[in-house]
């Protein structure tokens, strides 16, 4: 909080759900709220109006000085529009000025990974590299780019953007509009499908998520498969190896692009650890163009958690506030 009394607040937009923080400049989150995300097929005000909640929630009767957005979209290079999100109903509508005139200060955007690995560059698990490439695996997946210490974002601002990298030539369909996406395969939306896929087979029948689901499928949740897989189930291993798997896969393509220090994997689905991690370990070294003659880049999960996009929105946040004019980075 500001000497004034006034708050900076960090919202992450996400495909299932809001989170808006009050940050200190140290990265510790002081205060947060949660809105579900009402989802892709709705009037957009339907999100600004989660969005307003959470912020006002945040700032609990004290003025805001402003606010910084993680989109869980493409955003534009100049940090006004969301241009597509495939689980938002944002196609390129002024977000930032739209914001900041209902809100009445000012508002800072970018891409939710973005706003990740600048939290993990400037306070967490990167800090001191100077190339990494951020992981997140959420209800898609989520990436961002640093080199030479910097966050690259691309000609369009639209850099990082891996979960839509086609892994499968003619695999399952995505909700951008394509098919055979690496989310498709690995994230959240992904361990569930496996799951939900094969529960009521005759190879998984009688194990905990079986009986979980009870004759409906649908019943499977995220939570419920990273609770079965600690505790053992057959299912929900198989499932993490899965998915880690693809991450392994897909990992192994960005490395041989990019050449990066250190890969940095966060959202939801990475707090299962070496579930997550060692499948995709094993399969990123099998999978890694010379791997005998470099040196394989250490896979990390952030310090933040699901926490990196908002530290990293309060972040940017205060920096475009206090100098205008400065570079997102």
């Amino acid at each position: 909080m500001s000497e004034s009394g006034s708050v900076h607040v960090g919202v992450d937009i996400g495909g299932t759900k809001v989170l808006a923080a009050e940050v200190s400049p140290e990265g510790e989150v002081l205060r947060t709220a949660h809105r579900s995300t009402p989802g892709r097929r709705v009037e957009l005000e339907l999100v600004e109006d989660a969005l307003t909640e959470a912020v006002t929630e945040v700032a609990a009767g004290r003025p805001v000085a402003g606010v910084g957005l993680a989109a869980a979209g493409f955003v534009d290079a100049a940090g006004e529009r969301v241009m597509f999100a495939p689980h938002l109903p944002w196609r390129g509508e002024p977000t930032l000025s739209r914001l900041s005139e209902r809100w009445g200060t000012r508002v800072a955007l970018d891409n939710d990974a973005n706003c990740a690995a600048l939290a993990e560059l400037e306070l967490g698990a990167a800090r001191g590299v100077d190339s990494a490439l951020l992981i997140t695996l959420g209800t898609g997946i989520g990436g961002a780019v640093v080199l030479d210490g910097r966050v690259v974002r691309g000609r369009n601002g639209m850099a990082g953007e891996f979960g839509h990298m086609q892994v499968v030539p003619g695999g399952l369909p995505c909700e951008c509009g394509l098919t055979g996406c690496w989310e498709q395969y690995s994230s959240g939306n992904a361990l569930v499908a496996f799951v939900r896929a094969r529960v009521e087979t005759e190879e998984y029948a009688g194990c905990a998520l079986d009986e979980l689901a009870a004759g409906d499928p649908l019943k499977i949740t995220g939570p419920a498969v990273t609770a079965a897989a600690a505790s053992g189930d057959a299912l929900a291993l198989a499932a993490y190896e899965s998915v880690g798997s693809w991450l392994g896969v897909g990992m192994a393509g960005l490395v041989a692009a990019f050449d990066p220090e250190l890969l940095v994997v966060g959202g939801g689905v990475s707090t299962a650890g070496d579930l997550l991690l060692a499948p995709a370990r094993a399969a990123l070294e099998a999978s890694l163009v010379g791997r005998h003659h470099r040196e394989v880049p250490r896979i990390v999960t952030t310090a933040f958690g699901a926490e990196a996009g908002v530290v990293g929105a309060s972040i940017l946040a205060r920096r475009l506030i206090s100098s205008p004019g400065q570079d997102r980075t």
